[in-house]
């Protein structure tokens, strides 16, 4: 199979991996739901009881099916990618905290696993895989987002063949999914629930915002644009933390039963690694990025080594004058804030249920028990 345009998913074999995750399953979903399905949708993880519990979601979906399958393992993600058309790469460790605990198990993952995931797709004749990646990998702090830097200089360069039949290869880079494990917004609604106080490392913090269905959305909407070796940078609109923290207060509190000037947002400091603001793209990749309707597209920096056309449609702007950071955008003000968590259904009281109350981050429990 070679990519075509306009590109359509009919009559293709799509394999989401990580498919238990927030962007996994939502994936699938919009897959389903999309006019030009695919006849078969095959997931894999390595989740076993999440795994089972995602089969019965799906138990009237006869063209959807599930198994139990490691990336780390080149061979199975071999056998599982036979006859596959596309690939939606959503497996990662994506944890900032575990993955500076255990360095060697990111890096098997999150380096070594898309290397699997390369070779089978090359092998197997896959036209397309799109890998999904994160504002972290831009001058990455830690080691998630170093690993992460790492899977996407991968990804593109797996484009060098020149193979006109070759796998097309690229990436997708976002930032914050809010109301998926282990964003804020879950961690707020508890701190709320329990009467305050609201805790934010630094009240100067921005972040660029999204829900998972346009998460999911903009992933597949992007294989419509890939052609191979880019970077595509989801635009998403940039809020101020200490702003979300007072909205939340603001509405929520009197579901809880507090009053909302009882409620205190402290500052607790900046933790290791943390940055003020959220970069999707820095100052270097900036010199070689498209702007397009919905995507900035980052170009490879060694464009010699790629003979790819990077025709867009709508191309908006061949030269950048900044970079894509959350402190040089307008953020959402607090009713378009209101607006935005309302209208995506991101104040659900359930979402606190597995959310911690404190906040956390790597030493935090060194640094206590040394007291």
């Amino acid at each position: 199979m070679t990519l075509q345009a306009p590109f359509s998913l009919k009559n293709k074999r799509v394999l989401v991996t990580g498919a238990c995750g927030t962007v996994g399953r939502h994936l699938i979903n919009q897959l389903l739901m999309r006019d030009d399905a695919p006849d078969e949708v095959v997931g894999v993880d390595n989740n076993e009881s999440e795994l089972f519990f995602l089969d019965q979601e799906f138990l009237n979906h006869p063209n959807v099916h599930l198994f139990l399958c490691d990336i780390r393992d080149g061979q199975q993600i071999s056998a599982r990618t036979r006859d596959i058309d596309v690939i939606f790469h959503t497996a990662a460790l994506k944890h900032v905290v575990m993955c500076e605990r255990s360095p060697y198990e990111a890096v098997h993952t999150n380096i070594l696993g898309i290397q699997n995931i390369i070779a089978a797709a090359s092998a197997n004749g896959v036209a397309l895989v799109v890998n999904t990646s994160t504002d972290k990998a831009v001058n990455p702090t830690n080691v998630m987002g170093t690993t992460k830097l790492m899977g996407e200089r991968l990804i593109t360069a797996a484009n060098d063949s020149g193979s006109a039949n070759a796998t097309v290869f690229t990436s997708t880079r976002f930032g914050n999914v809010l109301g998926s494990n282990g964003s804020v917004i879950p961690i707020f609604v508890n701190q709320i629930r329990s009467g305050g106080p609201v805790s934010l490392t630094n009240t100067e913090m921005t972040r660029f915002v999204m829900t998972i269905e346009q998460a999911a959305r903009l992933v597949i909407d992007s294989a419509s644009l890939a052609k191979g070796g880019e970077v595509l940078i989801t635009k998403m609109p940039a809020i101020s933390i200490k702003t979300l923290a007072e909205v939340m207060v603001d509405h929520l509190a009197p579901v809880f039963g507090h009053n909302p000037s009882d409620i205190d947002i402290v500052e607790i400091g900046t933790k290791p690694g943390e940055k003020l603001y959220e970069e999707l793209m820095n100052d270097e990749e900036r010199r070689r990025s498209i702007e397009l309707d919905d995507y900035y597209a980052v170009l490879p920096a060694f464009r010699g080594m790629y003979p790819i056309d990077y025709d867009y449609p709508n191309i908006r702007n061949q030269e950048l004058q900044t970079s894509y950071n959350s402190t040089e955008q307008a953020l959402l003000t607090k009713s378009e804030l209101l607006d935005f968590l309302v209208s995506n259904n991101l104040l659900s009281v359930s979402l606190a249920d597995k959310a911690q109350k404190e906040r956390y981050w790597p030493g935090d429990k060194l640094d206590r028990s040394s007291k």
